[in-house]
């Protein structure tokens, strides 16, 4: 044994090679600080011997490196600038180290080999991987960019254009389309990996491959051409530009890095990714987005644990109602394997709701996602009928007829009757109280909420609704099957509107009242998609959700919150509906929409929403971008904190995961908590007090007030 650590050991093979084997405690390896001393360590002790003809770096496990510890970042990335950068120029350094070893050196890739475990690699002479692998540079979805070197040895190894196409878009890549790009030299099935690695080594050892020459050029300056380039990072800055926008810094700095550094070697190209990735830690954005990456780990794993208390299988589904939604709902479950019944009380409906799924696959087949042989297994496994006694074998049935509680209650009602004793019984109601419906119901211990969101196949957020009288049971049974559905499950406690809806409707008040207070709702739209982030402003997000539902589900959440939400009698939704404007569903709202010569889509704001909303306000109002942002956001934060206040949800990770999953929270934001936290809660506070004067929406609670005073976190 050459090296023995807690995360890595380095053993000397029979041959006269060595090999390094991380098998960290744990289902998977990533560079926590203990690994990197242990790399640094085992290095040391490589280089001290004069026995080593060459080393394999290989993982103990089904995959290679996932990358860095995550949850180190959030206190790192809160310390000072000065640290920061030494912690991670010291950590590039032993990858330097490592990389300078005297004798070739090779990696053997197998499963995911992501971020740092990417970089390992990359400072490896060679590359072999299985069909198994997938390689890549994910950091710029946390808002920083590769920091043990990717900047300076991926574009060396496959030219700038390609190493940037990689780290702009963290998308990571197969094995073989890894290999067509020169990241890796050889792919083999994985029972071959090893032994083909070690050939591979044997052969540079023996001066059959030169190696000497594929580390200096990492260690060197691009080989770029003036023109070459110019060309090459003015495309990717435009790219960049194109795609990321003004919001998410990482990527922009990347191509400036990797165009700053192109001429200089590997000293002066590492100091400029360290300086590079302490700039982007400390900015909002990577602060949001790291955040958001632990939320999310934190959902997924509280789902996988109630999933894995559940007694109850779920083979087969129902749903009732075959619209778009419950076409919707039928496909995600088909798609993922599950069989479903369909049911509705006329053909015509049980026709578009196939024809919904249908048409889900044949656009992921012109987009080569999906083949002829999914799409007829998925549409089999879709069962229509028209009586009850076809939905009597399911073991999840999932209402989804038209929002009208008395309607569902009598759907509800003869579900009942018509479904096993053990059968889980769920409503997809975007407002109505489960504990309402559940009166209709003889067992409401196996009823709850299931709410998808639309379009089903697109948004992954299941709300899973929680009554008075739904069992734990009937809960973890639910967040199962929405996991096998390839859905994230968020489980919260029932009340009007539930969480999503609850603190969407009050940022929609706040945008109908600032309109009735002169705004233009263009204006407004562009301020909240280009400045705040939203992928749409409240106005367009109202013409796609229907004026007819958003009028209905104010009218709910009115006779919940009647103090906080109550209707403007000349509300500017309720204007839209009364003139039968009910948005992208007859083509006409706030917007007027329809196609160009070349059957594209077109939106342009409509004349006649103008003359309705002049017809109540009179002269427009210029406001800044800060005071719209203020008057639409304030509303949903303190309703969002109620609704943790209140045990609606449980807790500040799980409330901004279900807003970035139902509703586009823009990601570089975090989340509603993540943006107060960012903003300061103090500060926050005092803005809310700015416009407390608007109405109770706008008023803090006593208990925010006092974390506040107390500089307290929701995130403690």
């Amino acid at each position: 044994m050459i090296y023995e650590g807690n995360s890595l050991a380095v053993t000397l093979l029979d041959d006269g090679f060595a090999e390094l084997v991380f098998d960290a405690k744990g289902s998977v390896n990533k560079f926590d600080r203990q690994t990197v001393k242990e790399l640094d360590e085992a290095t040391a002790a490589l280089s001290s011997r004069s026995d080593v003809k060459g080393l394999l770096v290989r993982s103990g496990k089904p995959v290679f490196i996932v990358g860095a510890d995550i949850t180190e970042f959030t206190e790192l990335f809160s310390a000072p600038e000065e640290q920061v950068l030494s912690w991670v120029a010291e950590t590039s350094q032993v990858f330097d180290r490592f990389e300078d070893l005297p004798f070739p050196t090779i990696a053997a890739v197998n499963g995911f080999a992501l971020g740092g475990g990417c970089e390992m690699a990359l400072a490896c002479d060679m590359r072999v991987a299985d069909t198994s692998a997938s390689l890549g540079l994910p950091e710029v979805k946390l808002g920083i960019m590769p920091g043990f070197g990717g900047t300076v040895r991926l574009p060396r190894l496959i030219g700038s254009d390609n190493a940037l196409e990689w780290m702009t878009t963290g998308r990571d890549r197969k094995a073989d389309k890894a290999l067509n790009e020169g990241a890796v030299d050889a792919v083999v099935a994985p029972e071959k990996l090893r032994d083909a690695a070690l050939s591979m080594l044997a052969d540079a050892a023996a001066e059959k491959f030169n190696w000497q020459s594929r580390r200096a050029q990492k260690k060197a300056p691009l080989q770029l051409s003036k023109n070459e380039a110019m060309m090459s990072f003015s495309t990717a800055q435009a790219m960049v530009a194109a795609q990321a926008g003004k919001h998410y810094p990482a990527p922009h700095l990347m191509v400036e890095t990797v165009k700053k550094a192109a001429s200089l070697d590997r000293a002066g190209a590492l100091k400029l990714e360290n300086e590079g990735f302490v700039k982007l830690a400390k900015t909002d954005a990577a602060k949001a987005q790291v955040g958001i990456f632990l939320a999310d780990q934190m959902v997924k794993g509280k789902g996988k644990k109630q999933a894995k208390s559940s007694a109850k299988q779920i083979k087969q589904t129902a749903v009732l109602g075959a619209g778009i939604m419950g076409g919707g709902i039928a496909y995600q479950s088909a798609v993922k394997g599950m069989p479903v019944v369909m049911k509705d009380i006329n053909q015509g409906a049980l026709d578009l709701g196939l024809n919904e799924a249908a048409k889900i696959l044949g656009k992921g087949m012109q987009r080569g996602k999906i083949d002829a042989s999914k799409m007829a297994k998925t549409l089999n496994a879709i069962t229509p009928t028209l009586e009850y006694s076809g939905i009597k074998d399911a073991d999840l049935v999932i209402e989804a007829v038209v929002e009208n509680p008395k309607v569902k209650a009598a759907v509800l009602k003869e579900t009942e009757q018509a479904v096993a004793d053990d059968a889980i019984i769920c409503s997809n109601t975007s407002t109505i109280s489960i504990d309402q419906l559940a009166e209709s119901l003889d067992k409401p211990e196996r009823f709850c909420g299931m709410h998808f969101f639309n379009p089903v196949h697109r948004m992954p957020l299941v709300e899973i609704i929680r009554g008075k009288a739904t069992t734990d049971e009937t809960v973890n049974a639910v967040v199962a099957a929405t996991l096998a559905m390839g859905k994230t499950p968020i489980v919260v406690n029932d009340c009007p509107g539930f969480l999503v809806n609850r603190v969407l409707f009050p940022y929609f008040a706040g945008f109908s009242k600032l309109v009735l207070d002169g705004a233009d709702f263009v204006a407004v739209d562009k301020v909240m998609e280009k400045d705040f982030g939203w992928p749409m402003g409240p106005a367009y997000l109202l013409d796609v959700v229907g004026m007819d539902t958003a009028n209905h589900a104010s009218s709910v959440m009115e006779a919940g919150f009647p103090e906080r939400m109550a209707k403007l009698t000349n509300d500017p939704v309720t204007l839209m509906y009364n003139d039968e404007r009910y948005g992208q569903k007859n083509g006409k709202g706030f917007y007027e929409y329809g196609t160009d010569k070349r059957g594209k889509p077109t939106k342009q704001a409509a004349d006649r929403a103008y003359e309705l909303i002049k017809a109540e306000v009179g002269d427009t109002t210029s406001f800044d971008k800060e005071e719209i942002i203020a008057r639409l956001m304030i509303p949903m934060a303190n309703e969002t904190i109620r609704c943790l206040e209140e045990g609606i949800i449980g807790s500040a990770e799980e409330a901004d995961m279900a807003l970035l999953y139902g509703i586009g929270f823009p990601p570089f934001r975090g989340g509603v908590f993540r943006y107060i936290e960012t903003m300061g809660l103090d500060k926050f506070v005092e803005l809310a007090d700015k416009y407390a004067d608007l109405g109770p929406l706008y008023q803090v609670t006593e208990n925010t007030r006092k974390m506040a005073a107390e500089g307290q976190s929701y995130f403690a």
